[in-house]
């Protein structure tokens, strides 16, 4: 778990994180210089979930070694998908991260949510659905690596 208290914004208490695959943790299928690590280093603390349609098909393999637990998508909804599986973890505990318009519903669903501006771009519903926003999915795994940076961006 990761607590940090957040003036103004309050007490996260983070069990799980769910994060989006290709354009957020992946680009063209493969994982992004750095993830793995920094997953693999997450993962002591928070259960990791990884939330993907498989455009590429190789998401299992990609993610070998790293303790997470992998949903494929339906492929329709995905919105709707995504944010259902947020709920079904209990919202309150989750930090989500994405970047597509089938992400902004569990980016709003989420207690706390990062919005990744990669190679892919980024949709402004993903970008207004979130409490931050970031240019490179390693500095959004940082922030939670090194709380107190998160607690400096969201404080009032």
């Amino acid at each position: 778990m990761i607590e940090i208290e957040i003036p103004g914004f309050g007490k996260l208490s983070l069990k799980h994180i769910v994060l989006d695959y290709n354009g957020t943790i992946a680009l063209d299928g493969k994982l992004l210089n750095g993830v793995r690590d920094r997953l693999i280093e997450l993962s002591e603390s928070l259960n990791i979930h990884i939330l993907t349609a498989d455009t590429f098909g190789i998401a299992t393999l990609e993610l070998k070694n790293i303790l997470c637990k992998l949903h494929i998508l339906k492929p329709s909804n995905e919105d709707i998908q995504k944010e259902d599986y947020i709920k079904s973890l209990g919202y309150e505990n989750i930090v989500a991260f994405g970047n597509g318009n089938n992400d902004h519903r569990m980016l709003k669903a989420a207690r706390l949510s990062i919005a990744i501006i990669g190679r892919e771009g980024c949709a402004h519903v993903a970008i207004q659905s979130a409490d931050i926003i970031v240019t490179d999915i390693n500095h959004g795994l940082e922030l939670l690596l090194s709380p107190l940076r998160c607690k400096a961006t969201l404080r009032f």
